[in-house]
């Protein structure tokens, strides 16, 4: 298992896979380790949980350099995702016990109410697009629980992989409570039929989800699945076209557009379209193409270049079908999974832009003449995970975002975005199940009825 450097071409390290032997090994350690951690009081969990909080910020920079290396992040935005490890690592410190105190439900006997327990190993498949933060937004509800998990990362990543184990044993974590598994993505199966897993949650693609949710569900274990997206954001005839074109510009950019809540489809009211779009495209060419590991990049690359190829192929089909190229679009020359800010126009149904997750540095924009149709035409995906829509009426954005979007998470004059107060996931393909906030915590735990006659 080999990690390159996306903005160089250049081999970082290579890892050896763990061998089934390893891996069973590994799995055993774990069921065993739960028997034990389970019965840690939370406000004991809670310590090493901070501490971890506290390495990781103390180590920021050592590990933001790790992870721009493995996937070409900007370094700045590796450093912030290390941060906001921390942040939700002293959100569940603080928040578990309260969140997971027995329910008292008044009935017709003595006493009543719903009991939480962990249900034990949980198996948590990443992906390389947040290596982090895709990771400690599992973790960190999940180990409070008192269950233990044990992470397969995508192999490009397998640094990032490492030094997240490294953190937990730093931090005082038993070694079992949280362990990596350096298997590709062809292996999972295998560490599914362990007989410790219980669970499983996954972030990736809907293909990948597909697999592992289908292989749990031949042996009863509960998923929770993160999938892609397709957000369109609505920019309506009463928007702030300055503040809505700057906003989607940056919620398009987020890790050179290799995010599955960045926005993906730009549904603008015609009535404010040329003045949207003038200003969207002059925001999206000013971010330029840079070294990662400077300070000032805005863009850095795309974390490999087979998948820089694929992005570069939908552009080019789409424009094919009849949308209009209006920026960037050309692979650069040179190293690296570079692409550059791109701008597609009379995107419609039967693109790849239109009927596909575009996962880098393109947006498609679609042209509505009423509220009515942008609604229709946000809706029309097989994704579900995020969107938002923008208005000078927060009233009829707040009816639009909760009454009539089709999405996990859906925002009002702002971009999408994950914070360990709020639920997180999607519908449709999307997946399903939540993450953060206290549905996350409960999505691994018994909710166990308990009455006394």
């Amino acid at each position: 298992m080999e990690s390159i450097n996306p903005a160089t071409g250049e081999s970082l390290a290579s890892y050896p896979e763990h061998t089934p032997e390893e891996v069973g090994a590994i799995l055993d350690a774990a069921a065993a380790e739960f028997d034990l951690w389970r019965r840690v009081p939370i406000a004991q969990r809670a310590v090493p949980m901070r501490k971890l909080a506290d390495i990781l910020e103390s180590r920021a920079a050592e590990w933001a350099r790790l992870m721009t290396l493995e996937t070409g992040k900007p370094i700045a935005a590796s450093r912030a995702e290390i941060v906001k490890c921390a942040w939700v690592c002293r959100y569940y410190a603080d928040e578990a016990e309260q969140m997971l105190a027995d329910r008292h439900i008044a009935a017709d006997r003595t006493k009543s109410f719903v009991h939480h327990e962990p249900l034990g190993v949980v198996l948590a498949v990443m992906p390389w697009n947040f290596p982090f933060w895709q990771v400690f937004r599992f973790a960190a509800p999940g180990l409070m629980a008192g269950n233990v998990g044990v992470l397969k990362h995508a192999s490009n990543v397998s640094g990032c992989a490492l030094a997240i184990e490294e953190a937990f044993r730093e931090a005082g974590f038993p070694a079992g409570v949280f362990a990596t598994l350096l298997v590709p993505g062809s292996r999972v199966g295998e560490a599914l039929e362990h007989p410790g897993v219980v669970a499983a949650t996954l972030t990736g693609s809907d293909l990948a989800g597909r697999e592992v949710a289908a292989k749990a569900g031949s042996l009863l274990k509960k998923t929770v699945l993160e999938l892609g997206g397709s957000d369109p954001y609505i920019v309506l005839e009463d928007a702030d076209v300055d503040a809505a074109a700057s906003t989607c510009a940056a919620s398009r950019m987020i890790n050179a557009g290799q995010s599955c809540i960045a926005a993906k489809r730009f549904i603008v009211h015609a009535a404010v379209y040329d003045a949207w779009l003038e200003r969207f495209v002059a925001a999206m060419g000013a971010m330029e193409m840079g070294d990662p590991l400077d300070e000032g990049t805005m863009l850095g690359s795309m974390a490999r270049v087979d998948l820089r190829d694929e992005l570069h192929d939908q552009v080019v089909a789409s424009v094919e079908a009849g949308a209009t190229l209006i920026l960037g679009g050309t692979v650069p020359d040179g190293p690296g999974a570079f692409y550059p800010p791109t701008v597609l126009t009379d995107v419609a149904p039967g693109m790849p832009a239109y009927e596909e997750e575009m996962f880098g540095p393109v947006a498609a924009v679609l042209k509505a003449t009423s509220e009515e149709e942008a609604i229709a035409m946000a809706n029309d995906t097989p994704f579900g995970l995020g969107a938002a829509v923008f208005t000078g009426d927060l009233a009829r954005g707040e009816r639009i975002a909760a009454e009539q979007l089709e999405a996990g998470a859906c925002f009002v004059n702002t971009f999408v975005a994950s914070d360990p107060r709020l639920p997180f996931g999607g519908i449709k393909l999307s997946g399903y199940g939540r993450e953060l906030a206290d549905l996350g915590i409960m999505e691994f735990v018994n909710q166990k009825t308990v009455v006394v006659a």
